[in-house]
């Protein structure tokens, strides 16, 4: 099959500030079928029209006045089953080893962008990534690790890494309002009776469950909190 998977991070300050805005680095993917990009943007864009709600959709721009989009936004990303998959990553940087990484935050950066897309790749599938765009001061970051992540997964194709202005892609704004609601959580920035809650909520009604780190097997709405000390 031919699957699309669009990416956004949060707080990469994490890796190259000494204090940091947060404790985690976040990194999330939204994960589809290529053959649903189509109906899924349509629906989107009805939903847009249904509320009037244009723009770029954010996770830092989910408000009172347009909680009843967003609530509907996280309805239909539940409504697709494991149809439409989230992944994401959380660095803790607490137990950050710079030197494992050369000292170079960028590098630690598609270290664990590898990571966060490796353990999702399957075996005689087609891949196509998507990432919001970012000013790399190396700009072989990205077919660097596009030639990993085919290295690492032979039977399947990664026929393109590619970045994109997120203002652009509706998907990889779907992903970033995912991965707020997930970062929000795990680092504690949720405030009590906000639209975000009100969203959160949402979400973790409809999984069952908080969204805190998941079993590697989770395949709806996964986060993987990285252990960088070891352990189980």
């Amino acid at each position: 099959m031919k699957f699309e998977v669009y990416c956004d991070e949060a707080n990469p300050d994490v890796l190259t500030s000494g204090k940091p805005r947060a404790r985690h680095l976040m990194i999330g993917s939204l994960w589809l079928s290529g053959d649903l990009r189509d109906e899924i943007k349509n629906r989107i864009r009805a939903l847009r029209q249904h509320h009037n709600v244009w723009g770029e959709i954010k996770w830092s721009k989910v408000a009172p006045s347009r909680q009843a989009f967003f609530l509907e936004l996280a309805d239909l990303f539940i409504g697709y089953g494991e149809n439409l998959r989230f992944r994401c990553i959380a660095v803790d940087h607490t137990q950050l080893n710079m030197a494992l990484h050369d000292n170079d935050g960028e590098l630690g950066f598609y270290k664990f962008y590898y990571q966060l897309l490796h353990h999702w790749i399957q075996d005689f599938n087609e891949y196509r990534i998507f990432c919001d765009i970012k000013s790399n001061r190396d700009p072989k970051r990205l077919p660097v690790l596009a030639r990993c992540l085919s290295r690492a997964n032979l039977t399947s194709s990664i026929n393109a890494i590619q970045s994109l202005p997120s203002h652009e892609v509706v998907l990889i704004q779907l992903c970033d309002l995912l991965l707020g609601a997930a970062s929000s959580r795990i680092n504690n920035t949720l405030n009590a009776g906000t639209a975000k809650e009100a969203l959160v909520n949402r979400l973790e009604s409809a999984l069952g469950r908080p969204l805190m780190p998941t079993h590697k097997t989770e395949e709806k709405f996964n986060i993987f909190k990285i252990r960088l000390q070891g352990g189980w």
